[in-house]
């Protein structure tokens, strides 16, 4: 029976239970068991205490994997081995998990998603059947993570929007994206996001509706995530195929091996960061051919935030960026129109070049895009953000460099790094850098790096010029 303590003001109502699998986790071994129970550092428990919480706190208003911690300090749960399978027991885990002492269903395989996951990357990545130093080995090792996910569907024609956009978003903007979700799923697109708050969940939120409206069974509204992401940004109620990629970098390239069709919202660094990453592939030479519908869009407030991003990308990555993507203004009729015909276009096209239409296989992703980049001082001061260098290649940098920043406002790791060592700085093309600067300090005005309510404190300082 499961035991509830009652809520006082410094610490929210909890819950004691023992949960059995639901959704897509097979048995486990005796050893993956013993590992997910290991708290020593070279053990997974932290990572899944971690991991769990998030999914348990699904909806919560949070981009701090540091208070929620901090919020719910006695949480714990342990993976028990049962003679019939598996179950999670778990220790002051947050009430607003359980309806009448039962775990919500949704949450539930969300859970064990977490679990899945943890449990795959950590056995099959380790094993060395992967090559990961080489651009081959990655693909294949975040196609097999998707597999095990079963979020690859074959005999279905393409139809999934990759949205991307900030967390900390106007009221207006998140309406915004719920109408483009809604127009999206009037026309039987699927939605796959970072899975958390903000422009993750509205685009879900309003496919649901028209996917109602239509009797479009079967939806799919995907979350990809990785786990420092996953643990300051829980995932929101809507997420029905949780997948936690190890790092950044396998995220990114599962967005970009999975959609069809990519639509970018208003959002902050971590949403910059996407865009640099999607534009240094498209730019790569062994790419110029493949059809990649893009559309950046945001209702009339938000024209000026896209003017800005779209004036940083023409100076410092050149025209030839420009041209990969459209720009559309308080329209999502026009949005799901350019999608519905963008996507026809990737059909035929993967039709022609006998391509998956579940996993784009033909898109080239270079290795420095693959490479999990470690934002230390060090690391963020070496990179080379100056004129003179090819666009594609000087677009991993910048990534990089946003990468950092993101990893300093919400990563437990980067934000001990800022605690102990003071902020990251940057250095680069003076005229490169006054651009950065300028667009960074507009995020802050604008109140995109963190949410409403949350006092942002700068992890990092523009230096024009070389690294001393």
């Amino acid at each position: 029976m499961n035991d509830v303590s009652q809520a006082t003001p410094a610490r929210p109502a909890t819950v004691n239970a023992q949960i059995v699998p639901a959704g897509t986790l097979d048995l486990l071994s005796r050893n993956e068991i013993a590992r997910l129970r290991d708290a020593t550092s070279s053990g997974l428990h932290a990572l899944l205490r971690s991991c769990s919480l998030a999914v348990l706190t699904s909806g919560a208003m949070q981009d701090s994997a540091r208070a929620m911690l901090d919020q719910y300090p006695d949480f714990d749960i342990q993976v028990l081995q049962q003679d019939r399978g598996v179950k999670l027991d778990l220790k002051n885990a947050p009430a607003q998990a359980f309806v009448d002492g039962k775990i919500i269903r949704g949450t539930n395989e969300l859970l064990f998603a977490v679990v899945r996951d943890i449990v795959y990357v950590s056995t099959r990545l380790n094993s060395g059947e992967f090559d990961l130093s080489e651009s081959s080995g990655i693909t294949h090792a975040v196609f097999d993570i998707l597999r095990n996910a079963r979020v690859l569907r074959a005999r279905f024609d393409p139809n999934l929007v990759v949205c991307w956009g900030g967390h900390a978003i106007s009221r207006e903007e998140y309406d915004y994206t719920k109408t483009v979700g809604y127009q999206l799923g009037l026309r039987g697109m699927d939605i796959c996001t970072g899975c958390g708050p903000g422009a993750m969940k509205g685009p879900m939120k309003g496919a649901t509706i028209a996917h109602a409206k239509q009797r479009h069974y079967d939806n799919r509204y995907i979350g990809l995530t990785e786990p420092s992401i996953i643990a300051a940004e829980s995932p929101n109620p809507i997420v029905n195929s949780l997948v936690i990629l190890p790092d950044i970098e396998k995220r990114l390239e599962a967005f970009v091996r999975v959609g069809h069709g990519f639509i970018v919202f208003p959002g902050g660094v971590g949403t910059a960061e996407e865009i640099l990453y999607l534009l240094g592939i498209l730019l790569s030479p062994a790419n110029a051919s493949i059809p990649f519908p893009l559309v950046f869009t945001g209702p009339a407030e938000s024209a000026p935030y896209f003017e800005q991003i779209d004036r940083f990308l023409r100076l410092v990555l050149g025209e030839a960026a420009a041209r990969r993507y459209k720009i559309i203004i308080d329209d999502p009729v026009a949005v799901a129109h350019a999608m519905n015909a963008g996507i026809e276009d990737v059909r035929e096209h993967r039709v022609e070049q006998h391509d998956a239409f579940f996993f784009n296989w033909e898109i080239t992703v270079d290795l420095p895009f693959q490479q999990p980049f470690q934002p230390t001082h060090a690391a963020m001061a070496a990179l080379d953000l100056h004129r003179g260098r090819a666009p594609h290649e000087l677009a991993a940098d910048m990534r990089r460099a946003f990468s950092g920043i993101v990893a300093g406002n919400v990563k437990e790791e980067g934000m001990n790094q800022i605690d102990r060592h003071g902020p990251y700085e940057i250095h680069g093309d003076p005229e490169f850098m006054r651009a950065l600067d300028a667009l960074l300090q507009s995020f802050v005005a604008q109140r995109r790096m963190k949410l409403p309510g949350s006092k942002y404190v700068p992890c990092y300082r523009i230096v024009p010029g070389n690294a001393a």
